[in-house]
């Protein structure tokens, strides 16, 4: 993808052990703005990370499939 590599962080799992994760400087297009953010490369499904939906409404369905809309608070 061409992202900017920054740094090596550390994961401490349920299971006590700790695990390496590769960090990457992304610009994200949120809100219809662009925004850089810090990116951890993992081998799991994406997350989105907390900071970028502060002020924001999340809805979910939770099921294989389910819809997500979020939404900017007026």
């Amino acid at each position: 993808m061409g992202l900017r590599y920054l740094t090596r962080g550390w994961a401490s799992l349920a299971d006590g052990s700790e695990v390496p994760f590769d960090v990457y400087d992304v610009t994200v297009l949120w809100d219809g703005r662009p925004v850089r953010v810090e990116a951890d490369a993992a081998d799991t499904t994406p997350l989105v990370g907390m900071r970028l939906l502060d002020r924001h409404n999340l809805n979910m369905d939770v099921e294989n499939g389910g819809r997500v809309i979020i939404q900017a608070n007026d």
